[in-house]
């Protein structure tokens, strides 16, 4: 206790009032920037699920199981992007609302506002982290055995009793009669399998099995024959038990990605690091096994760095001022995820060492970021004045030019496709004759009168009824005839 009344303990207090109004500021956007962002993912992923819901004929329960198997995986891309969209619009705000101003004149600098910040982009990227770990892959198991679930009830609804039916592709079934354990009674079954002439099947009983575990769809025959044609050789055999392994012929692919194939997007970490070790860390297949193992713990760690950015690009605002925080995050939420692309595939093909390369993107970032805020903090702009004084010498010397160069050959080709038209002439209300039109180059953008001696110059295109109009339409007059414009307005 001091002279004062205050206590050591009250100096070092955190200020949690000041965390939660910034929390509370942070969480709103977030979620706002999340449910906007979600809904455009979820209809850019409905428009190919829906041609397999209406193949296979889902319900509304199968869809809504098949709909959160899917919800993490685009969650693992949507919630960086909100998060860091959330950061920007929170100070953004603020900035404009001139309340970062009346903390600073308080006394509270940016780092004191930074803890709130680093909590909630922390959580964000360990709720990303566990989506990417643990229910992507869980995500995309469930989303493999119910879309062959699904397949095996449509061969299933597809068997009636006393009819061909082709669900099952090339294989051609006809049963007699189905009894209510899904018996078969009476198989016919023609196979043209990789054959020019089929291969018959007939037997007394028969049913279908499905290997969930394997992926796999197996017919199992009981009691009958098999004959095989081959040119004029005809060959019959009996069996007791015969099996065909058939392929799923509805369809099973959403998005181009066949859901009936386990792959590394379904592997866990360990599944991931036991599959390299299996092909050799250094091989071709292994670098791909080990950078999808990096690619699941390096993203949730640029999605922390891309919210902590957003704090230093939102602060870019000003009253009056155009703010600019919301682009510059968009282009380096691409940046990052372009640099990232690049070096996973550079780490897979070996060019450079592979932990490096996957965590370069990261590294950084994570220097961009330090940086930024560092001249942040310091009151300083984000690009420095060199570099702004570099790129507007660069515009001037290069884009305003090409530009121009742009803009005058449109011009030039509108002036051409405008076909000359009779001098237009009316007459006023004492029945005298109205002089001619004004004639104008197209590609100038210079008009001439009727007593210029430019007026009957072949360049002289466009055609205009009076002078107010050309100059409406952009056009100028040359010196000569803007003389005579001023003597006729005196």
């Amino acid at each position: 206790m001091n002279s004062n009344g205050w206590s050591i303990t009250d100096r070092v207090r955190p200020p949690l009032l000041l965390y939660s109004y910034i929390a509370t500021e942070l969480l709103a956007p977030f979620f706002a920037s999340f449910i906007i962002l979600y809904c455009v993912f979820f209809l850019i992923r409905l428009i190919p699920l829906l041609e397999v819901v209406l193949q296979l004929h889902i319900g509304l329960a199968d869809f809504i199981r098949l709909f959160s198997y899917i919800f993490p995986h685009m969650l693992f891309y949507v919630i960086p992007m909100a998060s860091m969209a959330g950061v920007i619009i929170c100070f953004t705000r603020m900035t404009n609302d001139r309340e970062i101003l009346a903390f600073k004149a308080c006394g509270i600098s940016l780092r004191q506002m930074l803890p709130p910040v680093v909590v909630i982009a922390a959580a964000i990227a360990t709720l990303t982290g566990f989506f990417s770990i643990q229910l992507i892959p869980a995500g995309a198991v469930a989303v493999k055995q119910l879309m062959f679930q699904l397949a095996k009830e449509k061969i299933d609804k597809g068997l009636k009793e006393r009819e061909f039916t082709e669900a099952l592709g090339e294989l051609v079934v006809y049963v007699d009669n189905i009894d209510d354990q899904d018996n078969w009674h009476g198989v016919y079954v023609s196979d043209m399998r990789g054959r020019l002439q089929p291969l018959i099947t007939v037997a007394k009983s028969g049913h279908l099995e499905a290997e969930m575990e394997k992926m796999m769809v197996t017919v199992i025959l009981e009691d009958g024959t098999l004959h095989s044609a081959e040119n004029q050789d005809n060959q019959v055999i009996r069996f007791q038990r015969y099996q065909l392994q058939i392929p799923l012929q509805p369809p099973t692919r959403i998005g181009g990605e066949d859901v009936t194939v386990i792959d590394r997007g379904a592997m866990t970490q360990e599944q991931l690091l036991a599959a390299a070790a299996l092909y050799g860390p250094d091989s071709k297949q292994g670098r791909i096994f080990r950078s999808t193992y990096h690619h699941r713990l390096a993203l949730p760690v640029g999605c922390f760095l891309l919210s902590m950015l957003g704090m230093p690009l939102g602060l870019q605002a000003a009253p009056g001022k155009r703010a600019i925080g919301l682009p510059l995050g968009l282009a380096c939420f691409l940046l990052y995820y372009i640099t990232f692309t690049v070096t996973r595939v550079m780490a897979e093909d070996g060019v450079l060492p592979f932990v490096f390369s996957m965590w370069l993107p990261n590294m950084l970032l994570l220097i961009l970021t330090v940086l930024v805020f560092h001249r942040t903090n310091q009151e300083k702009q984000v690009v420095p004045e060199r570099v702004q004084v570099t790129l507007e010498i660069f515009s001037d010397r290069f884009i305003l030019p090409l530009i121009k160069y742009v803009r005058s050959q449109w011009r030039r080709k509108i002036s051409r496709r405008i076909q000359r038209k009779p001098i237009p002439t009316t007459g006023d209300q004492d029945g005298a004759a109205a002089r001619p039109g004004i004639r104008a180059d197209g590609l100038t953008g210079i008009f001439h009168l009727p007593e210029c001696a430019q007026y009957h110059s072949p360049r002289c295109s466009l055609q205009f009824k009076d002078a107010s109009i050309a100059q409406e339409a952009g056009f100028k007059p040359c010196e000569f005839c803007k003389g005579i414009l001023e003597q006729q307005n005196q």
